[in-house]
């Protein structure tokens, strides 16, 4: 791929990413090519339809999260700042905005994109366990709290509020989070219960068959 093909699929990429995020996955194709500035013939030459589009942007920001894990790792000896760094570079990626904004629209147990979930999962869980075998990270920290959260602070605020405000805020937010996890800060006992990643699938896939409009 050339150097400028290569450089319109990024800008394509993260243009459907924001845009899915922010509309749904029955987004204007249209406005995606207006936000990444090519036309619209440049995205189909690309992605030959919507599905393919949804497809790539999640597996994109999969495979992102997995590089930004392992970043994390060489950059950081100590797992707990590597968890840090992790949550904040996850931030950026917007992985846990989009996959919610299309679970209903996409089949996550597709090969390529079960297969990146499932090392994605593995390398955070592997993280986790680290920073809590050195004593870092509480304890009753799971996987499934430190997931949901990056869903929650990755999600639009409502209001009149800057792309940058939002992303200040959420990088803020981020860091009350990771006080919140480090061990011996926050001693008051959790309510609900801990999920491991396998809970959290079955809860979602539930949820799935739950939903008629995800079929």
């Amino acid at each position: 791929m050339r150097a400028d093909a290569r450089r319109n699929q990024e800008r394509l990429l993260n243009a459907a990413r924001d845009v899915f995020v922010e509309r749904g996955p029955n987004a204007s194709l249209e406005e995606i090519a207006r936000r990444a500035d090519v036309g619209i013939a440049t995205l189909y030459r690309h992605f030959a339809d919507r599905g393919t589009l949804m497809h790539t942007v999640v597996l994109h920001a999969l495979t992102s999260t997995i590089e930004a894990v392992e970043q994390a790792r060489r950059d950081h000896p100590e797992p707990f700042d590597a968890l840090a760094a992790y949550i904040h570079a996850v931030l950026e990626i917007r992985t846990s905005a989009v996959i919610p904004a299309l679970l209903g629209a996409l089949d996550l147990e597709e090969p390529r994109l079960k297969a990146a979930r499932t090392k994605s999962a593995q390398l955070v869980e592997d993280l986790l366990a680290d920073a809590r075998a050195e004593g870092s990270l509480r304890p009753d920290a799971a996987f499934a709290d430190v997931g949901l959260l990056l869903v929650r602070l990755s999600q639009p605020l409502p209001g009149p509020f800057s792309d940058q405000a939002q992303n200040e805020f959420a990088h803020r937010h981020a860091d009350l989070l990771i006080a919140g996890l480090r061990a011996g800060v926050a001693k008051a006992v959790l309510s609900g219960p801990a999920l491991d990643v396998g809970d959290l699938r079955h809860m979602l896939q539930d949820s799935e068959e739950a939903d008629p409009s995800a079929s």
